[in-house]
């Protein structure tokens, strides 16, 4: 089911063990394999997560290799190993570096993906910012963001119903050329991700939903308020999905030390303070829990969808 802009919040996360940068990566996802994401999928699907999340990046330079890491799975093999595993949870790249690849290329991976997972495919695009991976593939990094606006509208046309969809735009033209399978969405959703000015204005321009990037939560109202503005004066009166990513959540009280900036506690106060995101006008929250292991993570997942998620609007 898509995410709604009414309603209770929603909450997602970005899977483990898939991306290992050494800014967010517990220790025990070094030894983690696909049985491990597997079960963590599973349970995601059974408690009630909103989508799980898969990031993108074809090859890490040697000069950032060590705050990166280099383990970066592949985003359209990884949810398709999902798809077939799961069978509500939304699936979700977050973020697909589109302006590495021809749109067509991207569309049939991705159409694909939404085809075989019953429609169950977000979108989510951004910039990239390694200029190592744009000159290996032999993309336009200076010009990235202008890239980025135009594959987002030919994106738009070649994920449509159209087996013969067209598009005709400076760097990207095409028509006569038919795709199926069709992706299972009659409009697959395009969630923009990114904080700098130039993008919150693409999302607010070309995006049915927006994911910041590091924003805390201080920053956030003056961030939304300005997406809403540049909507308002682009004529645009569809509904944008609105996401924050959270700070580190640890339910209960850790035996171990999480960081400061981990959010700690009780259910009822792990929630109350979660709220004032909805009260920012935030539609879907992307958590992230610490561990030391993998059943201590799927204990993290289940105690917040039983405990705090159903606190989450009150």
């Amino acid at each position: 089911m898509p995410i709604a802009t009414t309603g209770p919040l929603s909450y997602g996360m970005q899977l483990p063990i898939q991306s290992q940068s050494a800014i967010f990566a517990e220790r025990w996802e070094a030894a983690a394999g696909p049985a491990d994401l597997a079960e963590i999928a599973r349970t995601a699907d059974r408690t009630g997560f909103a989508y799980l999340a898969s990031c993108d990046h074809v090859a890490i330079p040697r000069r950032l290799a060590d705050a990166m890491g280099t383990v970066w799975y592949d985003p359209v093999a990884t949810l398709a190993l999902l798809a077939g595993i799961t069978e509500r949870v939304l699936l979700m790249s977050h973020v697909a570096v589109v302006g590495l690849r021809h749109p067509l290329a991207t569309a049939k991976q991705y159409a694909t993906l939404d085809h075989l997972s019953g429609g169950r495919l977000i979108l989510g695009v951004g910039a990239g910012h390694v200029p190592e991976e744009f000159e290996a593939l032999g993309a336009d990094f200076e010009r990235r963001g202008a890239v980025l606006d135009e594959t987002i509208d030919a994106l738009k046309a070649a994920l449509g119903p159209e087996e013969y969809p067209e598009f005709a735009g400076e760097r990207f033209s095409f028509g006569g050329l038919g795709q199926l399978p069709r992706p299972a969405q009659e409009r697959v959703p395009v969630w923009v991700g990114g904080s700098s000015p130039a993008a919150v204005r693409r999302a607010a321009l070309r995006g049915d939903g927006w994911l910041p990037q590091g924003d805390p939560r201080e920053k956030l109202p003056a961030q939304i308020a300005r997406l809403k503005r540049l909507r308002e004066a682009a004529g645009i009166e569809a509904p944008i999905v609105i996401g924050a990513i959270t700070e580190p959540l640890y339910v209960g009280e850790p035996a171990w030390s999480v960081g400061r900036r981990t959010l700690t506690g009780k259910p009822e106060a792990v929630a109350e303070s979660l709220r004032a995101y909805r009260a920012m006008g935030v539609h879907q929250i992307q958590v992230r829990f610490r561990s030391r292991s993998r059943s201590e993570l799927t204990d993290q997942m289940a105690v917040f969808a039983a405990e705090v998620a159903p606190h989450l609007d009150r």
